[in-house]
């Protein structure tokens, strides 16, 4: 059975540029040598337009506009709405007359109204009364979001031609994941048949802003059209449409696996089979989500979900919100916190891998995927995440042996910041740790940084899981100052500041996912360590020495890739109209069909799976 091999992984969220652990660094900021704060804050003075990132007025101001902050992409204190209205005449008995243009009638005049010509191009009308839509304003009882870092601007950086910022940053994400292996796309191309590349993406709820889904419903209602884009820029598999399309020109397997907040999961889970089966052997996953529009915080805001202004300021007997601490994982706390954010992971069989002289970023143990059941409501918790947990735990029992699990493993919980998430999660990670032995297994909620940024939330925790194999240092829960008395935690440790762990005795991690409706997903990775003792026991040291050699070129292409983004240079990859393929352009027969752009074929000389049942027939 392949091993999936995590070679690539990058995107954006609010603490920065993913790739090269950057995003991560931010969090951890510092716990960092002096040498890779510097590189740090390189990186977010390259996205924010930061002219001195090393000043400490400048430093500042990047810690300052990123991560969890006040709402900055629109102003909360004055949201615009229309307000109903029902007008009169002043004066009793009389008609309300008003003057329009021809043009601005109504197509169905409605009735009790009165219409006299004025001239060709205007109409007074008479009515007793008249419903109106007055434009106005309201404050956001919600003031809190995970926003990008301040200043970045991924549609600024190609010709995004009005697309929704969810697939400015899917663009963004993929690139910048596909960048980080060192590999071009031109190489991948060369060495792997076209069927055998595939792109698995989604956004949880798809694109709302004006651009997408929100201008689709929205404009009839503000006297506007809706535009040609937005039905298809808005639907939720759009983003691995934008990355096969403009970003890879894959021809492959295509499809987004759509779990709410657990969707991430969802999607690594595909590719993981596709490729432990052979048929697959290179797939990009991952998610691209921008719901930080004022409708959407006013939806989880109504279902009592969000983090209000009025609660916060409760929690802290203060008079104004502490907007940095606004998600509060296992604690007192009011709510989760919504983000954006683009994740985007590469990964290949071992095979490929080694050829290729990639860099072994990790690997992926096996993801699960169960349902609730029979449920009281959809948003409420259920019985599912029990089993996703418990068979995560048991695989990596299976190959880390009982020792591994229980002493070189952490946990990335969920962790929304939720009043019932604290309780529910905390009590399915505490049962299955009794069940499994293990006494006091480090848990951590990276949305206490970063927010919730719903469908790519997984690939949030695992920037902090990959990071933590690098550096060492697991984010503590540090927007709290306790744990909440109704947190099961007999045998877990929720630190609250940054905690140690020395890389060599991380084996791997758990990614946990919990999402509406029931889509419960937990995920165990495996760390680069062992994911390479792991090849040197398949292939043996003569393969792994020719493979270190070849990373070495690999990882020089990566680095100068690195150092490039640092310095603001991170043109994302976007080709709108190169290399197109027509079907003329096709080399086909009845055992293969050639494509420009792949140098191996399609394969159509497919064996017969069901030979038991049909040979007997033809």
């Amino acid at each position: 059975m392949r091993l999936p091999v995590i070679t690539g992984f990058g995107g954006i969220n609010p603490a920065g540029r993913l790739s090269f652990h950057h995003g991560y660094k931010r969090m951890v900021i510092d716990k960092m040598s002096a040498a890779e704060q510097d590189s740090t804050f390189r990186s977010l003075a390259g996205l924010m337009g930061v002219d001195n990132p090393d000043h400490p007025q400048s430093r500042d101001y990047m810690r300052k506009n990123t991560l969890i902050r006040r709402i900055d992409v629109f102003d909360p204190a004055r949201v615009f709405i229309q307000s109903a209205a029902r007008l009169r005449s002043a004066e009793d008995g009389k008609p309300l007359v008003f003057v329009l243009n021809k043009r601005q009638l109504p197509g169905s005049i409605p009735p009790g109204w009165h219409l006299d010509s004025i001239d060709d191009n205007t109409v007074r009308v008479s009515v007793q009364e008249v419903d109106a839509l007055f434009p106005d304003y309201r404050v956001s009882r919600v003031s809190s979001a995970g926003m990008l870092p301040k200043g970045f601007n991924p549609g600024a950086l190609y010709q995004s031609r009005n697309h929704p910022r969810g697939l400015q940053l899917a663009v963004y994400g993929a690139s910048d994941a596909l960048r980080s292996t060192g590999i071009s796309i031109e190489r991948f191309k060369q060495v792997v048949p076209p069927d055998q590349i595939a792109v698995y993406s989604a956004s949880a709820m798809g694109q709302l802003d004006n651009e997408g889904y929100g201008g689709l419903f929205q404009n009839p209602m503000c006297g506007k059209r809706p535009s040609s884009k937005n039905v298809p820029l808005g639907l939720c598999e759009m983003p691995g449409d934008f990355v096969n399309a403009y970003v890879f020109g894959s021809v492959g397997g295509t499809g987004g696996m759509v779990g709410a907040c657990a969707t991430y999961l969802y999607n690594v889970r595909h590719a993981v089979e596709e490729i432990k089966s052979g048929r697959k052997r290179l797939i990009i996953v991952g998610n691209s989500e921008a719901p930080v529009v004022p409708e959407v915080i006013e939806g989880y805001r109504t279902m009592g979900a969000l983090a209000e202004d009025e609660q916060l300021m409760a929690l802290d007997n203060s008079d104004a919100p502490d907007y940095r601490r606004a998600c509060r994982p296992f604690s007192s706390n009011t709510g989760f916190t919504v983000s954006e954010a683009a994740v985007y992971t590469v990964i290949m069989d071992d095979e490929l891998a080694l050829e290729l002289g990639a860099r072994i970023l990790g690997a992926v143990g096996g993801v699960y995927v169960n349902a609730d059941g029979y449920k009281k409501s959809i948003p409420g918790p259920g019985i599912g995440n029990y089993l996703t947990v418990g068979k995560s735990m048991a695989m990596a029992r299976a190959m880390l042996g009982e020792k591994g699990l229980r002493e070189r493993t952490q946990m990335y919980a969920h962790g929304t910041g939720t009043p019932q998430n604290r309780v529910t999660e905390s009590h399915v990670i505490n049962e299955m740790a009794r069940a499994f032995g293990v006494e006091r297994w480090p848990v951590c909620a990276v949305k206490a940084y970063v927010g919730h940024s719903l469908g790519p939330a997984g690939g949030d925790q695992l920037a902090a899981v990959m990071g933590t194999w690098e550096h060492g240092w697991m984010p503590g829960i540090t927007t709290v100052d306790h744990i909440a008395d109704d947190v099961h935690a007999t045998n877990l440790q929720f630190p609250l500041q940054h905690l140690y762990i020395d890389p060599n005795e991380q084996d791997g991690a758990f990614i946990n996912s919990k999402g509406f409706g029931g889509n419960n997903a937990t995920g165990f990775f495996i760390s680069p360590r062992f994911t390479q003792k792991m090849l040197s026991r398949r292939w043996g040291e003569k393969h792994m020495q020719a493979w270190r050699k070849r990373n070495e070129d690999v990882a020089a292409v990566a680095a100068d890739y690195d150092g490039r983004a640092d310095g603001g240079d991170f043109p994302p990859i976007y080709q709108l109209g190169d290399a197109v393929v027509r079907t003329d352009d096709l080399s086909i027969s009845s055992s293969e069909i050639r494509i420009p752009g792949f140098d191996m074929a399609v394969d159509l000389d497919l064996a017969n799976p069901y030979e038991d049942m049909t040979g007997l027939m033809r």
